[in-house]
């Protein structure tokens, strides 16, 4: 007896047959990758907002571990270039929430041989440090960065706040950019720190 088979079985075979493989592929990509790197810890531990005369402003703290890359690229004379990032958006159920601020701050952290002088520059603004240390510390810690004048948020609103720094790496020379790709000890960021945030009446403030 000759069993035949049509052409839509075939096709189901043939659709559970790449199914299977698929999913078996899918399960491979989730596992640990054996040897793979370690990014360098960036990580927020502290950040709050707090009304100071006319304006809310930020403190926050960020922790970063060096890489033995990270040093090596900045002894070299590589300028490592971060940004800071901050967002404050108004909750709407009906649509994305409104954008009320939209800041960044762009860090610049180098070394220059002939000084033996780590720096740090902050738009016009430009700081020296005798170690690297000294210099990731003072990058690390932001104390009253302006963000808004008060009269511009009515009090007891509540807020969604975000905040993150990164090392950009599209601002990184070309050469760089290019070997950034792939490598975790250049692939720096605390992901983005997000808590809801409340204003305050004025005579709470004082």
């Amino acid at each position: 007896m000759t069993v035949s088979t049509s052409p839509c079985s075939k096709r189901l075979e043939l659709w559970q047959a790449l199914r299977g493989l698929l999913l078996a592929l899918l399960v491979v990509c989730a596992l640990p990758q054996p040897g793979a790197a370690v990014a360098a810890d960036l990580e927020t531990q502290f950040v709050e907002i707090l009304p100071v005369d006319d304006q809310y402003v930020l403190n926050a703290a960020f922790s970063l571990a060096p890489s033995p890359r990270l040093e090596e690229l900045v002894s070299r004379g590589v300028a490592l270039p971060f940004v800071l990032e901050f967002n404050l958006k108004s909750p709407r159920w009906y649509w994305w929430d409104a954008v009320i601020v939209e800041k960044r701050t762009e860090y610049r952290l180098s070394y220059h041989a002939l000084t033996r002088q780590y720096r740090l520059s902050t738009g016009g603004l430009q700081r020296s440090f005798a170690t690297l240390d000294e210099t990731l510390r003072a990058m690390l810690s932001v104390h009253n960065w302006p963000l808004i004048d008060r009269d511009r948020l009515p009090p007891r609103q509540v807020y969604r706040a975000e905040l993150r720094l990164r090392l950009d790496q599209g601002l990184l020379p070309k050469p760089f950019q290019i070997a950034a790709l792939g490598d975790s000890d250049l692939d720096l960021s605390s992901g983005w720190q997000r808590w809801n945030f409340q204003t305050v009446p004025r005579e709470a403030a004082k």
